[in-house]
């Protein structure tokens, strides 16, 4: 028979049985949907952990490690190894100063590989703030800001102040939100700190930030490289850190490879320096997928088992069709027309519905945290979520509907007529 007749009857089948049609759509629907909602908010919990992690970590830190090397003593100095045999129990690091020797020509030729965004030379150390009579411990972070922001994304976490003020004003510093409230200082106010060695300087706060990691915003601050070599005592090539920020931040692990190697400092990766976190990222990632995928396999389910109750109701017409000349391909076609209709129409709805409750899920206030800098939940819309949607929705109705409708096309039509 002709295709339009096959479809003609596969129509009539759908329209007839209304309510079970719409019964198979809808299991469809909110397979998808549900699919839609949970991946997209997943991932979008996850960009927004990784974009944190991403600018409170550098692509790669290189810094001068702690060398635990203990080979050779001065024992071996003073006394002949070939007629005695030195043996020293618990050895003691040796006592090396932290700096990078010759920063400057390292990070001009950082600043030569074509994937290098940004880089930040940078002095930390731990310190005291005061405030009056309040007293908190704390680090300070003496960097170039402007390279430091690129890095971080410093301006879209600015919460009081502008960045620009830092170069504007002597002694200006950029307290983290946290550790501002705590101190009571707010954008003008002078702040007195105190360096492990004894030395101390007022820094006059130019502006707040907040990176949404209370391990950061209690206790980080940033001031000018040279303020902080001037609070420690160090000359202005004294620089303990370089941190470098990539444009494709996915190639880190082998750059600090190369970094370390060539410049025989510590190169650490942002994955090496997250690495816990980027393991729990994973897992949930792969709970996603495999939630999604049993949604989406339900759905199949729910629909093979619908195709399967229509062919048995079915019988009649179907041994009626074949004794009028239809053949198995035939009734093949009427009934995985009637699958993949069902499907499609019901991705199609499944798509909207899982859009909708993808955008009522992002506008929901997110729970007030003065620690957190998000206001809503966190939801991605992208479309390969959804392309991939309506792809395995039709792919499984498709296998869902071709099994019954191979079993319909060989059904015997003198064994169904004679009961």
């Amino acid at each position: 028979m002709s295709l339009i007749v096959n479809l003609g009857i596969a129509k009539t089948h759908l329209l007839s049985k209304k309510r079970q049609t719409l019964v198979a759509m809808m299991g469809v629907t909110f397979g998808i949907g549900m699919y839609l909602l949970m991946i997209s908010f997943m991932s979008g919990f996850n960009e927004y952990l990784e974009d944190t992690l991403l600018s409170a970590t550098p692509d790669i830190h290189i810094y001068n490690d702690i060398k635990s090397d203990f080979s050779r003593s001065i024992l071996d100095e003073i006394s002949d190894s070939n007629e005695v045999i030195n043996i020293i129990h618990h050895p003691k690091p040796k006592n090396i100063t932290p700096n990078i020797h010759n920063p400057k020509q390292i990070i001009a030729d950082i600043k030569t590989f074509d994937n290098v965004l940004a880089v930040s030379p940078q002095l930390s150390s731990q310190v005291f703030y005061n405030n009056g009579p309040v007293q908190l411990n704390g680090s300070i972070n003496g960097v170039n800001i402007l390279e430091e922001a690129k890095l971080t994304g410093l301006y879209d976490k600015m919460k009081t102040g502008r960045i620009e003020d830092l170069l504007k004003v002597d002694n200006g510093i950029l307290l983290g939100h946290g550790l501002a409230t705590k101190l009571n200082a707010s954008v003008g106010d002078l702040v007195t700190l105190a360096s492990p060695q004894g030395t101390s300087m007022s820094f006059r706060v130019v502006g707040t930030f907040q990176f949404g990691l209370g391990t950061l915003d209690n206790v980080r601050s940033y001031v000018s490289l040279k303020s902080v070599q001037q609070l420690l005592g160090k000359d202005n090539q004294y620089i303990t850190d370089i941190d470098i920020k990539m444009k494709d931040y996915t190639n880190a692990k082998s750059l600090a490879a190369s970094f370390g190697s060539k410049y025989a400092y510590k190169a650490d990766d942002w994955e090496t320096a997250n690495a816990s976190a980027m393991i729990s990222i994973n897992i949930r990632n792969v709970m996603t997928i495999v939630v999604s995928f049993t949604l989406l396999v339900v759905a199949g389910f729910g629909i093979y088992n619908i195709m399967n109750m229509t062919i048995q109701n079915k019988l009649k017409d179907i041994a009626i069709l074949k004794a009028e000349g239809f053949a198995p391909n035939d009734i093949m076609q009427i009934f995985l027309f009637q699958s993949l209709t069902i499907g499609f129409f019901g991705a199609i709805l499944g798509l909207i519905l899982g859009y909708l409750m993808s955008c009522g899920v992002w506008n929901l206030p997110f729970p007030k945290n003065e620690f957190i800098s998000i206001t809503h939940y966190p939801v991605t819309f992208h479309v390969r979520h959804y392309v991939f949607g309506i792809v395995f929705g039709m792919l499984t109705t498709l296998i869902a509907g071709l099994m019954p409708s191979l079993k319909a096309g060989k059904i015997d039509p003198v064994a169904i007529l004679r009961g």
